[in-house]
């Protein structure tokens, strides 16, 4: 009768380390193919209404910002990012290829005292978007590095994160062949 009852409880922690095991696989996997789209839009007049839209930022007080609708950089254009903590929290960290460090240069030169209104979608079939931001371009950003304060959870800014590091390894990827 022994016997019987310890055979059961080997094939019991068999099936428990195994499912324990392909558990991990998947929320590994969750991450490595977790993505998250970036959009960066130059604030704009009001009064061209056919090539501008209305957004509001931040969700909690909103300020409206008439933002123009075509975007001029994108996820593609990001080498890597980041959450970073300070004082107040944390902020994201976004540092841009070759290609979008002179873009962002040649935008922040052009419209000191403008802002950029950031948008991103992320989530599993990046069901979540939201207008993260609108910073106020004081600077001439000549590093490619933009920094800003999300409107958004500290883990919800790490979901982004990945999914904009992932997207960046299969844009670099891509690029090297």
């Amino acid at each position: 009768m022994t016997l019987c009852r310890n055979r059961f409880n080997t094939y019991f922690l068999c099936v428990l380390a195994l499912a324990l095991v392909c558990g991990c696989q998947t929320e590994a996997r969750k991450k490595k193919h977790a993505v998250s789209t970036l959009r960066l839009h130059l604030e704009c007049s009001p009064y061209d209404t056919d090539r501008n839209q209305a957004v509001e930022i931040p969700r909690e007080h909103p300020s409206k910002i008439y933002v123009e609708k075509q975007c001029f950089l994108t996820e593609a254009n990001v080498a890597e990012a980041k959450v970073m903590s300070n004082l107040d929290g944390f902020v994201m960290t976004i540092q841009m290829d070759n290609r979008g460090k002179l873009w962002l240069e040649q935008y922040s030169a052009a419209n000191r005292g403008h802002r950029f209104a950031i948008y991103s979608q992320f989530g599993e079939k990046l069901a979540t978007n939201r207008w993260l931001a609108a910073p106020v371009i004081s600077r001439v950003i000549k590093d490619g590095t933009l920094m800003f304060t999300p409107d958004a959870s500290r883990a919800e800014a790490e979901q982004i994160v990945l999914g904009l590091n992932n997207v960046a390894k299969k844009v670099q990827e891509k690029s090297d062949w």
